[in-house]
């Protein structure tokens, strides 16, 4: 899979260096995460799909999944040449982690080869790297849209990038 490093990437108004296939990726995934938050609050459901290339070598997406509170399950498709997986984390609950990728999220897209973006409660907007099995904040509270139930807990001291023993240690440490 080719990659190229994008450095400082301004992403409403917030620069964070991320290692994605392009700013085209980003933006497409914003995009859907913008159209599909409101669903997954409304649902408290978590909604997934993928991001690839077609036959034509344009940058798609497959339409979200909706799967449960804290699954989402999708058929790989054949189609596209798949470089990322997406996921939203359903409705805000105060007691659970949802305001970082989970040691599972990082293992199943490892588990695929790709890479992976999640959405927040919270809005905040994760890049899952799984060559190095870091996850990093594009960018923070708000910058999606948010459930309007949530509400930050200063004792999450919730990072700028976790590494996966970081998360599993946070989540069930």
């Amino acid at each position: 899979m080719l990659r190229t490093t994008i450095a400082s990437v301004l992403l409403i108004g917030i620069a964070t260096d991320v290692s994605a296939q392009s700013a085209d990726e980003l933006a497409l995934v914003r995009d859907i995460f913008q159209a599909v938050q409101p669903k997954s609050f409304a649902q408290n459901a978590e909604f997934c799909g993928y991001v690839g290339f077609d036959a034509d070598g344009a940058l798609v997406a497959t339409d979200p999944v909706k799967g449960g509170p804290d699954w989402c399950e999708m058929d790989f498709p054949e189609h596209l040449v798949v470089v990322a997986s997406y996921h939203t984390h359903a409705a805000y609950d105060p007691g659970a982690w949802s305001e970082v990728p989970s040691g599972d999220d990082m293992e199943g897209d490892e588990a695929d080869g790709i890479d992976g973006y999640v959405a927040t409660p919270g809005g905040r907007f994760w890049y899952i790297d799984t060559e190095d099995m870091t996850a990093t904040q594009i960018c923070g509270i708000g910058c999606l849209i948010k459930d309007p139930r949530f509400r930050p807990a200063p004792e999450d001291d919730i990072q700028d990038s976790y590494t996966y023993d970081d998360l599993v240690e946070k989540i069930e440490g």
